[in-house]
């Protein structure tokens, strides 16, 4: 499978990358991606917010903004996937082109604006998966024209607490402005507070248990920033956090054309920012504070690494438009070979295991 999506890149590569995004949900969407041998292990099973998953590798919001192929994505073997960012209202995004491949840093910049259908298609279609196994998140966000982005996130809640698996709120987004000013002092907490009573008051109401809340933030951050955020989600009770969504700043790519398109950069050379980024949260939040990790996932190695800085899951997406559907069996046996060749009885044991090697090489940049 891996040889025959290398052979077929190219031709992918030629077509504008929305267009080839929309043709592989097609693909998904008609089953014509073969199932993959996923394999089962008992050691990659972990429990994260009071849901046991099969494995901590999952798919990223961003691939399926409208809840269009969860159960085909989840065949792929990932053991949880996230649709969305779904906003109450439909929206176009932002004027196109807006996906931009830097093949040779294996990386993409998109300034996509949270295009997406909206709601009610989304809730439609979750509502008809609502008896099947697996587990699938809802990553919920405003629309840019809002009057009110913190009753946007509400209705989110609202709409899919009874749907999701667990539910995100993306503060993070690059390319929706001003909508990480969400992730500061009183306006974070003022949605919190928003978000946590919509959820709490919903299951009160339906008399069923609260969904997991998770919060999704940049990488992005000011100094004193990741303790301020932290402070924020244990004082509210927040779930977890998702650490990170894609970053403005620009590694050393090259001389790459597309290097000075705006929007949020993805994909490898994401994978250090990230990655310290997501060690710093553990520091800041202790040992119990469940995380995932997200930004540069594209290998076994990649994957551990971000359990060992901190990550209970890890998320991916662009290592997708790389490898292929592959990717995510390829990356499972991987881990499962890893714990073999260290004698290691659990994925969760390498948890944390570096911490602080990671905290103590910086990426350029940081202070």
């Amino acid at each position: 499978m891996k040889r025959l999506y290398q052979l077929a890149r190219p031709a992918i590569f030629r077509l504008d990358p929305e267009r080839a995004h929309g043709l592989s949900l097609a693909a998904l969407k008609r089953g014509l991606v073969p199932r993959m041998n996923v394999p089962v292990d008992d050691r990659l099973r972990v429990e994260v917010a009071g849901i046991a998953f099969s494995n901590p590798l999952g798919l990223a919001a961003g691939y399926d903004k409208n809840a269009e192929v969860p159960d085909a994505a989840l065949r792929l073997g990932f053991g949880f996937v996230e649709v969305g960012t779904l906003t109450p209202q439909p929206q176009e995004g932002n004027p196109k082109p807006r996906i931009f491949r830097l093949e040779k840093q294996r990386a993409v910049i998109n300034r996509l604006g949270f295009n997406n259908e909206g709601h009610a298609d989304a809730a439609e279609r979750l509502e008809a998966r609502a008896r099947k196994f697996g587990i699938v998140g809802v990553n919920v966000g405003a629309n840019k024209d809002s009057a009110d982005r913190v009753a946007d996130y509400v209705e989110g809640v609202n709409r899919f607490e009874a749907l999701a698996s667990y539910l995100t709120i993306n503060i993070s987004s690059p390319n929706t402005p001003g909508l990480r000013a969400f992730q500061s002092g009183s306006e974070l907490d003022r949605l919190l507070v928003a978000v946590i009573a919509a959820r709490d008051g919903y299951a009160a109401l339906s008399a069923t248990p609260r969904k997991p809340l998770f919060v999704k933030v940049a990488p992005d951050l000011a100094p004193g920033q990741v303790e301020e955020i932290a402070e924020a989600v244990i004082k509210r009770k927040v779930d977890g956090l998702i650490v990170s969504n894609t970053t403005l700043s620009r590694p050393d790519l090259g001389a790459d054309p597309s290097l000075h398109e705006a929007g949020g950069l993805s994909g490898r050379p994401l994978m250090a920012l990230s990655t310290y980024v997501l060690a710093q949260f553990r520091k800041a939040l202790g040992p119990n504070f469940p995380l995932i990790g997200v930004g540069g996932v594209d290998s076994a190695a990649t994957a551990i690494r971000k359990i060992e800085a901190g990550a209970d899951l890890v998320q991916l997406y662009t290592g997708l438009v790389y490898d292929g559907p592959e990717l995510p069996t390829r990356i499972l046996t991987g881990m499962l070979r890893h714990l073999d060749r260290t004698r290691t009885a659990h994925i969760a044991d390498i948890r944390d295991t570096k911490v602080d090697e990671v905290l103590a090489s910086p990426p350029p940049g940081i202070a």
